[in-house]
């Protein structure tokens, strides 16, 4: 598929902009919580959900129990369970933080599991390996997202965008400091939960695209990225932001172009970004150092 036949046919057209619009919100959220969780060291969330989430798309896949059809139509409410399954794991991966078990330990638990689980379901029912891979590194096809889909991700992408927005002071100031926060009045378990429920559902909404083992690297690689050049915690979400819905056009078009997978091919474009600020990070440090 080339780019004129992308932007030359009105039915691809509209099938791309459907898959961009989805891309470019999850991309979005992604970026903005993943300033916070790098912050708080508990990036790794990300693999956690996802790779559970994996779990839950490979009973979905599998099964027909969300499928039903309504005066003639066909609906689904596989991604509804796959977002139930992954918020709950969100709320048991924070609350086993502070236990025994620590965070990261507790994270690698659900990961590996998840993979573990989701392959024997996908192994024990006779799919094919091209659900496995689609599952696991992102869909080839943006004929996948079907307008049900577009809408549900539309309404919770722009909640999550206007729930961090509204709540920005109290994200800040419950990422530096959980324990400050909580002695100036501000419930900072309750916002640590609801971080960890917007990265759960920003995960699930982005699965399909990117793949339960790719999607983590939208939380990962732009907050990484605008913290080599940005100092202020406003600056570097913005940047961040910015990061994080231009490496998804670029990989997603030579996804498109080269009929690639979407997921890798994005965070393949990420990581050249990421290599970027890196050498842009150094030269400003030299050049300060030579000024002074």
């Amino acid at each position: 598929m080339t780019l004129t036949e992308i932007f030359t046919d009105p039915l691809m057209t509209q099938i791309v902009l459907k898959a961009l619009v989805v891309g470019f919100l999850v991309s979005l959220c992604s970026s903005l919580l993943g300033v916070s969780l790098v912050l708080k060291r508990f990036s790794m969330i990300g693999d956690g959900l996802s790779h559970f989430g994996f779990f839950a798309v490979a009973i979905a896949t599998v099964t027909s129990i969300f499928d039903f059809t309504l005066k003639g139509k066909q609906f689904s409410l596989a991604l509804e369970f796959e977002m139930l399954v992954v918020v709950i794991v969100a709320i048991i991966l924070l609350r086993l933080k502070n236990s025994k078990t620590k965070g990261d330990a507790a994270i690698a638990i659900f990961s590996t599991a998840g993979i573990a689980l989701g392959s024997i379901v996908y192994n024990a029912t006779g799919n094919n390996t091209m659900d496995v891979c689609t599952s696991l590194f992102g869909s080839s096809n943006i004929f996948t997202i079907s307008d049900s889909d577009l809408i549900f991700s539309l309404v919770l992408s722009i909640s999550i965008l206007v729930i961090f927005v509204l709540f920005y002071t109290r994200i800040f100031a419950v990422t530096f400091d959980s324990d400050f926060a909580a002695a100036t009045g501000i419930p900072s378990n309750f916002y640590n939960t609801m971080i960890a429920i917007l990265t759960a559902v920003t995960i699930v909404l982005g699965m399909k695209m990117m793949g339960a083992i790719m999607v983590s690297g939208l939380i990962i690689f732009p907050a990484l990225s605008a913290m080599r050049v940005c100092k202020s915690f406003k600056s570097v979400v913005l940047v961040s932001a910015v990061f994080s819905v231009v490496c998804f056009f670029i990989g997603f078009f030579i996804a498109c172009t080269l009929s690639f997978q979407t997921g890798p091919t994005v965070v393949t474009v990420d990581v050249a970004a990421f290599i970027l600020f890196i050498l842009i990070s150094k030269i400003k440090t030299k050049i300060h150092g030579k000024k002074a």
